[in-house]
């Protein structure tokens, strides 16, 4: 939608129906959501804003921070402040909060994340490292600037990757090794991982999905699904299935896991998610209804998953 020109009543039309928490569903609502993503601005970014603090779901919520963190746009940086400072919030969307703080990658944000690096949840303080770390990295002139941000994957990661040797066998065994390797921190774990993103191939992807079995950190698994889901690989499908099939995995990683077998969207993988729409946790039955939605957008004719103010969907609103 870059380029493209909306009035005020447009925006606030899909600021209507990403707030609607009683007559939408929230895969319609997480259309909205990725809809004001991509027009930016501040009549966008007060949409968004207004469910980040309002809303009653935490995976909306955290989709919110998200987005902001997506749109690296200052404006948004005081209502990220708020949500990580609130110590009531879900610890997912507080770290999300944290991370988009690190996308956006303004120098002021260093102090408040440091507030952070010993917060009683664990991912968050993770999270703040991480964001420190991106954020330093950017203003140290001397680092080589090896593609924090993924052109081919559309994203802006929460680190730059880490570059690739020529020997592509060897480099996939190489980036496993420091990925899965606890002793190393998480600014170089994460490195590996999307270095092993970027290669996209089946051993790479393969890979990447040994990462979900590391013991040490809930939000290393978390991104580890999250970047499967980037990839799209059906080759990992059944570590996916495995992860969200158990029960005593932090719900964070489980709904990860959720939706990206909804970005995979083999039938496979939509039979897996079916099992779990009435999931005890409500993260996870949200993210099974998001993940089902992607997949039917997957399988289907339509342009784009952000389709808002797509005539037909306007229409219906």
């Amino acid at each position: 939608m870059s380029g493209l020109k909306f009035t005020a009543d447009q925006i606030q039309a899909t600021g209507s129906v990403l707030n609607d928490s009683t007559g939408r569903p929230i895969g319609q609502r997480f259309r909205a959501l990725f809809t004001l993503r991509n027009i930016a601005g501040q009549a966008s970014i007060d949409q968004i804003s207004r469910c980040l603090l309002d809303d009653d779901s935490a995976l909306l919520k955290h989709e919110c921070a998200y987005c902001l963190g997506q749109m690296q746009d200052p404006l948004a940086i005081p209502v990220l402040n708020q949500v990580l400072a609130n110590i009531g919030e879900h610890p997912m969307v507080r770290h999300e909060a944290a991370e988009a703080l690190g996308a956006i990658g303004a120098q002021q944000s260093l102090d408040v994340l440091k507030k952070y690096l010993n917060d009683d949840n664990k991912s968050v303080a993770e999270t703040c490292q991480l964001a420190i770390s991106r954020i330093e990295h950017l203003l140290d002139s001397t680092n080589e600037l090896v593609g924090g941000d993924s052109i081919a994957f559309k994203s802006v990661d929460p680190v730059p990757h880490l570059k690739r040797d020529n020997d592509e066998n060897n480099n996939v065994q190489r980036l496993e090794s420091m990925l899965t390797d606890s002793g190393n921190d998480l600014f170089t774990r994460y490195r590996a991982m999307f270095a092993l993103r970027n290669l996209n191939t089946d051993e790479s992807a393969v890979a990447l999905a040994n990462g979900l079995q590391c013991p040490d950190s809930a939000l290393f698994r978390h991104e580890v699904a999250y970047v499967l889901g980037q990839m799209q690989n059906p080759r990992t499908v059944d570590q996916l299935a495995k992860v969200l099939a158990n029960f005593d995995e932090n719900e964070m990683v489980r709904h990860e896991c959720a939706e990206a077998l909804g970005a995979i969207a083999t039938t496979e993988a939509e039979r897996e998610l079916n099992k779990y729409i009435d999931d005890r946790h409500r993260v996870v039955r949200e993210s099974v209804e998001v993940a089902l939605d992607m997949t039917d957008y997957n399988n289907s004719d339509d342009f784009q998953y952000a389709n808002t103010l797509s005539a037909k969907t306007m229409k219906e609103m």
